[in-house]
């Protein structure tokens, strides 16, 4: 019986054969000229001091549904960056996450952090997708593509300029990541064929990811001990969206998550 990775993968391939039916990869290509330029996401991550945050715009996921009705990601993205946020991730899977590309587009045009593109990578056309759209990094997931097809992605999005964070949950995983060059790793502490998380998945791996290496802990994120909880073990950075996404007050949640004390007048992680 195939499980929620493997059906999400069988719609993401439909859905890229629709979108190259509709928009040749030639004819998505040639926007890449009108394309914004790329803002630094590795950089904005590995900048010295505590544990940096991406903060998610989600709206949904398989596992817990509609997870914010009030939801305009634009404004989230805006509140995001003006606590403190380091870099935001934009969720653009439409069927199993009620993202959409065009998040990505509008809140590139109202903010000025790095963004990335957090979706089922799979092919090179969605790639340029991304690059069009206003991205400055992209997701790509070790379970989800074999040796040949990680490493030819990764490539692809330095080729385009885009920042590739490359995410694993087996263990087993980390030598391909390494092997496909990536430097900027996420550990996933949820088991995407199961959903089930564990936070001391990153920490257990923070030892066999290469010091060289920028590791973002990601999924499971609850509260600023989980914070405490990763940083003091060495970690770089944390992608947090379903905690964040639930609360009343986003911007006092990011500033409880980063620790600080007062609303920011301007975000000192801005990089343009």
């Amino acid at each position: 019986m195939a499980n929620i990775l493997d059906k999400i993968v069988a719609t993401k391939r439909q859905e890229i054969r629709a979108a190259q039916d509709a928009l040749s990869l030639p004819q998505l290509r040639a926007r890449l000229q009108d394309a914004p330029p790329c803002r630094d996401f590795y950089a904005a991550l590995a900048k010295e001091g505590p544990i940096r945050l991406i903060a998610e715009v989600k709206k949904a996921s398989p596992s817990q549904g509609i997870i914010r009705e009030d939801f305009d990601p634009v404004e989230i993205a805006e509140i995001y960056q003006e606590n403190g946020a380091a870099c935001i991730s934009v969720l653009t899977d439409v069927q199993y996450f009620q993202g959409d590309l065009d998040y990505l587009s509008d809140i590139r045009q109202a903010t000025s952090i790095p963004l990335l593109r957090k979706d089922f990578i799979l092919d090179t056309y969605q790639l340029v997708e991304a690059r069009v759209a206003g991205a400055d990094a992209v997701l790509l997931i070790a379970e989800c593509l074999d040796d040949s097809n990680l490493k030819l992605l990764h490539d692809e999005a330095l080729e385009l300029g885009l920042t590739p964070l490359v995410e694993f949950y087996r263990p087993e995983n980390l030598t391909r990541v390494l092997e496909a060059g990536a430097t900027l790793i996420g550990v996933n502490n949820r088991d995407l064929t199961t959903f089930e998380t564990d936070l001391s998945h990153t920490v257990r791996m923070r030892d066999e990811v290469p010091e060289s290496c920028l590791l973002v802990g990601e999924s499971g994120i609850r509260g600023r001990n989980d914070v405490v909880y990763l940083e003091e073990a060495g970690v770089n950075a944390m992608l947090v969206g379903e905690h964040l996404m639930r609360q009343n007050d986003i911007g006092a949640a990011v500033r409880e998550f980063l620790g600080t004390s007062k609303r920011l007048k301007s975000n000192p992680n801005t990089s343009t």
